[in-house]
C-alpha cells in the first residue's frame, strides 16, 4: 500500500469481539449445541433436524438399536468453524444429548410389565430377616428443613 502523506505507517489491529449464539458456543474450530430426544428416540434410534449457522438444515440420525445415554456426547465431522488459513477444513459439530423422560404414571400399570419384557431381566433382591424395605419420595430441600429442629439425639439437648 501506498502511504498516506501526514501519517506515520503502521500496523492495524483489529479487535473482534464474538457475540453468543442461542444454540451453539465455540470452542476453537468446533462448534457445541444440546440436542433433547425422548427416550423412545435414545432406545429405538433417532432423526432429528438441526439448522446450522450457514442456514442449512442437517438431518442428525442414530442407527437403530443404538442407545443414547442422558450425557452422551456425539459428533459430526467437518461441521464445525473453518480452520484459519484452510476455509474447506472444518472443525466438528459436537452434540451433548439430553433425553427426556416421560413424566410418572404415563404408563397404565398394568403394561408395565409388558414394558420390561422387553429389557434384560431385573437382578432379584435377596431379603434377609436385616432387611428393611423403604420408599423414594421426592425430594424438596425447602420442606426438608422445616422438620429439623437441630437436635439429632435426645442427649443433645443442652440442660
Amino acid at each position: 500500500a501506498l502511504p498516506i502523506s501526514g501519517l506515520e505507517p503502521g500496523d492495524l489491529i483489529i479487535t473482534l469481539d464474538q457475540k453468543e449464539h442461542p444454540v451453539f458456543q465455540r470452542q476453537g474450530r468446533d462448534l457445541i449445541t444440546k440436542m433433547e430426544i425422548d427416550l423412545t428416540d435414545s432406545l429405538c434410534g433417532c432423526k432429528q433436524s438441526l439448522k446450522t449457522l450457514d442456514n442449512r438444515v442437517l438431518l442428525v440420525t442414530s442407527k437403530q438399536g443404538e442407545v443414547i445415554r442422558p450425557g452422551d456426547v456425539k459428533c459430526i465431522p467437518s461441521e464445525g468453524m473453518p480452520v484459519y488459513r484452510a476455509p474447506f477444513e472444518k472443525g466438528s459439530l459436537i452434540i451433548q444429548f439430553q433425553v427426556k423422560f416421560p413424566e410418572s404414571a404415563w404408563l397404565p400399570t398394568d403394561k408395565l410389565s409388558q414394558l420390561q419384557s422387553f429389557f434384560p431381566a431385573k437382578v432379584e433382591f435377596m431379603t434377609t430377616e436385616d432387611t428393611e424395605e423403604v420408599k423414594l419420595t421426592d425430594f424438596d430441600p425447602h420442606a426438608q428443613h422445616k422438620h429439623y429442629n437441630g437436635e439429632a439425639y435426645h442427649e443433645d439437648r443442652k440442660s
